[in-house]
């Protein structure tokens, strides 16, 4: 019978010469003061006179999926989890650990102090430490190097990835697969092998580290320091790491414990754990309880190239898919498109054959738009005009059921007038996808003036099974995402025609940590689709700051990379590169309009374009288009490439406090100019950027 070791979140029990120890803290068996106070408590407790083995697994699907990230929010207290890792290791009896299920962070590292893994073919495991600001600081980053070579190591802790467990045994990190799928069979295996067991303690902390190319080894460093895009801990981590082996493994791991300790404090820490919070938190709570509608099966109407990835997104979330198109072959290509990407994953080992096919036999192509009957929701990806998608919504109330929810995905038109006229306009909502859809996360839900939170609830459903960052905000011009790209676009204009170059705005950028500068982001998107809409525009251009350059560069023909040539050239095949003609455009236009050029600093076009979007961020919670400040932090990180690690404008501005964001609110407004709008009329406070 299982003994409980310090509150029931540790048991431990004996069968014949095994002692078992048990973790139990639902949901994933997360490491905190209880659950290291009962693994020691449980070692205490174990008679080595009658014991051979120990092994150490976890209740229900996991070994431990990590730390409480709760934790780090205070003081460590002990026993901290190296001194539990190195109980472990000194035990004088061999322990088996037992992977299975999510076995990460603080999991994989009790791994590690045990001298044997077992895991079940479905098992992950990682050290994603630096996804949350902190690298491993309980000998990770010393043990893994040892199991699995620096190479291995250095890539698994600096990009923080997991691996499957099959990978797993095939590197020499798992010792041995289980067999047995069901539990009580799992069970068994594990006890037999345990049983049997005699190959005695074998710790990697006595192991020696095998030596590495030191040349190789800070390239493919470099490479993965690259892809972090400025995350401070990545950093850290490949410093630690690459040290493995220099000295002895007592003050390496000291190192480590510093390093780990400096960083959980650290703003990048604190902004990964603010995102990693409002990810989780529920992003619609209805005023009163309702119950969401259960989707089977959902229409997409419109093959293009979002249509396609919209009706793709939803196949890989396991549902039946319509994918209408009147034009033959328009359809032709959107199913060329999904069966593409398809036969790519598979190419890069992400799926099989069969799993293609059986996905591929739930899509349903056709032109006839009788076919959406019957259907639990419509999706329209077709073009953006509102006539048309207004006579579309009208056809397809009138074809199917009074509960069938009907969503459009407009980037930019009234919701409200699309909904116009449609029978049980309650039903009607945006889901704004962002491209492509089926790899991009964020997804904003649009609620219409007639929208029921119903509907909102069935759509965050929706949303979560589809594995999309879903926000909701209310029907508005550019929603939350496009609107403060706007802005932030907008702002890079001006400092455009002040002097500072293409180049160098996009460098300061990226080097901030975006993932990348604003005019490359316009030529892959298409000069002409802003131009279009600034063609709009012309009779209130005067009543703000506009900048015509843009403009400039569309009338002499470049219109981006489906051109070869935008604010940058491209070749056949390359990225791109700075082209002189632009410079001499832009020089035309600044001596026109008599502007003289001045110099940017990195610091200022960096604080410029962070501004602007703080600015924005603040107008919109003012008008009430987004409810929680956490969700315009979401929309940037998750679709405009805002660097995670430092949380989003509106986690930076209440760092910043009132006093500050006032002044330099107070600088943004002088030095853009005409028609600027401020956002920070009564906003600014800790309640307003609560969250």
């Amino acid at each position: 019978m299982a003994e409980p070791c310090s509150g029931g979140q540790v048991h431990l029990r004996q069968e014949g010469a095994v002692a078992v120890i048990t973790l139990d803290n639902p949901p994933v068996n997360s490491s905190t003061d209880a659950v290291r106070r009962g693994i020691l408590a449980a070692l205490d407790r174990i008679d080595v006179q009658r014991t051979t083995a120990v092994v150490l697994t976890g209740a229900g699907q996991h070994l431990m999926a990590g730390a409480d990230l709760h934790e780090l929010e205070k003081e460590p207290t002990e026993p901290t989890l190296p001194q539990v890792t190195a109980a472990l290791a000194a035990f004088p009896l061999p322990l088996i650990a037992v992977v299975k299920g999510h076995t990460l962070g603080g999991g994989l590292e009790l791994a590690l102090a045990c001298d044997v893994r077992l895991a079940t073919p479905s098992a992950t495991l990682g050290l994603p430490e630096v996804s949350v600001g902190v690298i491993p600081g309980a000998g990770g980053t010393q043990r893994l190097p040892r199991a699995v070579g620096l190479a291995k190591a250095l890539e698994m802790i600096v990009s923080g990835k997991s691996i499957a467990a099959v990978e797993a045994n095939r590197i020499g990190l798992v010792d041995e697969l289980l067999v047995a799928t069901d539990e009580e069979s799992q069970q068994a295996e594990i006890l037999a092998y345990a049983s049997r067991y005699r190959g005695g303690k074998r710790p990697l902390a006595e192991r020696d580290v095998a030596p590495v190319d030191e040349s190789t080894l800070q390239a493919q460093a470099q490479k993965l320091l690259a892809r972090s895009r400025g995350l401070p801990a990545a950093a850290v981590a490949a410093e630690v790491v690459m040290s493995a082996g220099k000295s002895s493994f007592a003050e390496a791991v000291a190192k480590e414990r510093a390093h780990f300790l400096a960083l959980r404090g650290s703003e990048p820490a604190r902004a990964l754990r603010y995102l990693f919070f409002a990810e989780r938190a529920q992003p619609f709570t209805p005023t009163q309880a309702v119950e969401p509608r259960l989707l089977k099966r959902v229409s997409v109407f419109g093959a293009g190239t979002m249509g396609s990835g919209i009706a793709l997104c939803v196949l890989q979330a396991g549902y039946v898919v319509d994918l209408l198109e009147l034009n033959a072959a328009a359809l032709e290509a959107g199913v060329k498109r999904i069966a593409d990407e398809l036969n790519g994953n598979i190419d890069r080992g992400r799926m099989t054959a069969e799993q293609r096919d059986e996905m591929l036999a739930r899509l349903r192509p056709t032109q006839e738009i009788q076919a959406v009957v019957g259907t639990d929701l419509v999706i329209e990806a077709i073009i953006e005009d509102l006539d048309v998608k207004r006579a579309l919504f009208a056809d397809l109330a009138g074809l199917v059921g009074e509960e069938t929810l009907l969503a459009t995905n407009t980037s930019y038109l009234d919701i409200d007038r699309i909904a116009e006229g449609v029978a049980h306009p309650q039903r009607v909502l945006g889901l704004h996808f962002f491209s492509p859809a089926q790899r991009m996360a964020l997804l904003e839900v649009v609620r219409c003036e007639t929208t029921s939170e119903q509907t909102l609830s069935t759509a965050i459903r929706f949303s979560r099974r589809l594995k999309k960052k879903a926000i909701v905000v209310a029907n508005s011009w550019g929603f939350v995402g496009n609107r403060l790209y706007a802005a932030y676009r907008r702002q890079c204009e001006f400092m455009l025609e002040e002097g500072a170059s293409p180049e160098r705005i996009d460098s300061a950028l990226e080097a901030y940590g975006m993932a990348m500068g604003p005019f490359k982001v316009a030529d892959m998107s298409g000069l002409d689709i802003a131009w279009r809409m600034r063609q709009q525009t012309l009779t209130t251009r005067h009543l703000r700051r506009y900048v015509g350059i843009p403009d400039v560069i569309c009338e002499a023909g470049r219109l981006g990379r489906k051109t070869g040539k935008g604010y940058y050239r491209y070749g056949e095949g390359k990225g791109p590169v700075s082209d002189p003609e632009v410079a001499a455009i832009i020089d035309r236009y600044r001596q026109e309009q008599r502007i003289e050029a001045r110099g940017f600093s990195d610091e200022e076009i960096q604080q410029r374009a962070l501004l602007a979007l703080i600015n924005e961020a603040l107008l919109l919670l003012g008008e009430g288009v987004c409810q929680r400040p956490a969700d315009i932090d979401i929309a940037l990180v998750h679709g405009y490439g805002f660097p995670r690690w430092r949380g989003g404008p509106l986690f930076i501005a209440r760092q910043w406090g009132h006093e500050r964001l006032t002044s330099e609110l107070a600088w943004l407004a002088e030095v853009s100019g005409k028609g600027h709008e401020r956002g920070d009329a009564g906003l600014v406070s800790a309640d307003t950027l609560k969250g």
